[in-house]
Order: C-alpha cells, then structure tokens, then sequence
C-alpha cells in the first residue's frame, strides 16, 4: 500500500481537488475493442484495491472513456502511474489530469459532474493527444490546473509536466514483465517474492528495476508536494 504522507489532507467542501479522465490509446483501431475495455476494468479494479487513493474510482463514461477523482496530484499521479504498470502492452491509456472544483449538475435523472476541475482535465487530455501526434509519441499524462485553483502555482504545473513527461518515457520503455515488477516494488513487495511469483531469479529482479529506473520514479513521486 502506498504510504500515507504521499497523500495529502482531504480537501473540505469548495476546495480544489483533481479530476481525471482516461482514454484508451488507439481505441478505434484496436483489434478487440471488447476485450481492451475489460483488461482496462480489471487493472482499475486492481489498482483500486491495492491503493485506495481515489475520491472516486475510474468510471466509464462514453465510449472509452474514464473518470476518477482524487483528493491531490500526487494521488492522481501516483494512481496512474499504478495503472500504467499494470496495464499490458497491448492496452495504453492517456490521462488529463485537472485541479479545481467539481461540481454536479442535477438532471430528471442523475446528476452529472461539471466544474473547473473537469474543465481543466478536458483541456489536458487534449494536450496529451496534441504532444503524442506531433512531437512526442510517447507522451501520455498532463497537468492542467483551472485559473481558480489559487493554490496551485504555474510553476508547480510546470515540474509536474517535466516529470510526467520524463515518467511517460521511461513506463513506455518497459516490458511488461519489469511494469509488473515495478508495480510490485511500489506495493513493497520483496524482490525475493517478485522473483517467485515470476518464475526467476532475485537478480534478476534486481537487474530489472535497476535498468528500469523504477527508484527514480518512486523518489519522483515522494518529492511531490503540490497539494
């Protein structure tokens, strides 16, 4: 379980907190659209469990989509991170990733979320798309935070994007057997015990994380404090 002091204190009623919405990559010109959306399901069922970071869990909204909502960025991102590890090759997610308020509209029969924070995580998922078809094919996670998050500098959105840019290379380079070791260090895992559950050695356990540059991404993560 990732460890407390990451999180955050809850927000209180008005306060910013961090919405997030998720696509699946290349959704339309996969070979088993069905299929993608059930290993996505079952790796949100997964990562929630294991975490319990989220406000509120991904949901399906239209289509391939997702929306999450947590109480700061560094449970957002870690949660994506998370996501990503666990998530197979064959199935690759972007993230707009908001801070600001949410809001629900009420309708005959449900109410539907709305606010700033969604406002934000549109255009940041947007972004996402823009960087992945020009000049950054790997790029799959971005911060955007609403003008009336008064709490959250420019600067602050700005390091955030550096090191979700700098993250997004590294997950996009790994295999899926070093994502799931990765995944399994983050939970804390031994690597004696990720050697067995894989079926080989603790060096080479160790060889992977270690080329993976899965220390970086963790201490990355701990260093976090835009809440």
């Amino acid at each position: 379980m990732i460890d407390e002091p990451l999180l955050g204190p809850r927000p209180g009623v008005g306060e910013s907190v961090v919405a997030v919405i998720a696509d699946i990559v290349g959704s339309r010109r996969h070979h088993d659209r069905h299929g993608a959306q059930q290993i996505l399901d079952a790796a949100i069922d997964r990562v929630t469990a294991d975490s319990g970071l989220a406000l509120q869990p991904f949901r399906p909204t239209v289509g391939d989509e997702q929306q999450a909502v947590y109480p700061t960025i560094a449970s957002a991102l870690t949660s994506i991170l998370l996501l990503r590890l666990i998530l197979p090759n064959e199935v690759d997610c972007r993230f707009g990733v908001g801070i600001g308020a949410v809001t629900r509209i009420p309708t005959r029969d449900v109410s539907i979320p709305d606010g700033p924070a969604w406002w934000a995580a549109r255009a940041a998922i947007d972004r996402v798309h823009a960087l992945q078809d020009r000049t950054i094919p790997r790029a799959r996670t971005w911060v955007v935070a609403h003008e009336s998050a008064n709490e959250v500098t420019a600067d602050a959105v700005r390091w955030a994007n550096a090191y979700l840019l700098a993250r997004d290379e590294l997950v996009a380079a790994m295999s899926d057997r070093t994502r799931r070791l990765v995944y399994g260090r983050f939970l804390s895992r031994t690597q004696a015990d990720l050697a067995r559950s894989e079926g080989i050695t603790q060096s080479a356990v160790s060889q992977a994380l270690s080329s993976a540059g899965a220390s970086s991404l963790l201490e990355g993560l701990q260093m976090f404090e835009l809440t």
